[in-house]
């Protein structure tokens, strides 16, 4: 019986197809990420001060928040600053998240909702893409774009791009 089965065409048909599904699947899940970390540990942006013994301007805290977990556990904190110069920096602090396939972090018009009812929301209005994650673990920085309203955007959002999923979000309260 089983030497019938090993010579049918359809059995190979069949083992193909299966060959197939864990090849595309394993690519598009990457379940390895769940085992994987990526530390980053940038510096807090800083000024250079303007002469020898002179005290360099401060980068200001326009808005800061903490970030709470979706679809993944996620902790940290978020500051978007304002450099002297009139640049603005959103500064990752402390971040401990899942590693995922294609993590983004997003600046959007979104509320936080707190649960499953915060996962997929982050797409369905304005977003800003700051750019690939750099790292699911630690310190870093990203660079605001000149253009971005933030008058309208008033969350953070570390978002799976592959899946349409944010891993965590934090609103960001003003001062």
């Amino acid at each position: 019986m089983v030497r019938k089965l090993a010579r049918s065409p359809i059995t190979w048909v069949l083992t193909g197809l299966l060959v197939i599904g864990v090849g595309v699947g394993l690519a598009l899940f990457e379940p390895w990420r769940l085992f994987t970390d990526t530390a980053v540990n940038e510096a807090a942006p800083s000024v250079a001060a303007a002469s020898p013994g002179a005290i360099a301007p401060r980068p200001r805290t326009l808005a800061s928040g903490t970030l709470i977990s979706h679809e993944h556990s996620t902790s940290g904190t978020v500051q978007l600053l304002q450099l002297p110069d009139g640049s603005r920096v959103l500064r990752l602090a402390d971040l401990d998240t899942s590693d995922g396939p294609d993590l983004h972090v997003w600046l959007t018009d979104a509320p936080v909702l707190e649960g499953r009812d915060g996962w997929g929301v982050f797409d369905d209005g304005e977003h800003v893409d700051l750019g690939s994650l750099k790292g699911n673990k630690g310190s870093q920085n990203y660079s605001v774009p000149a253009d971005a309203d933030l008058t309208t955007l008033t969350s953070v959002s570390i978002w799976c791009d592959r899946f349409n999923v944010s891993f965590g979000a934090a609103r960001l309260q003003q001062g």
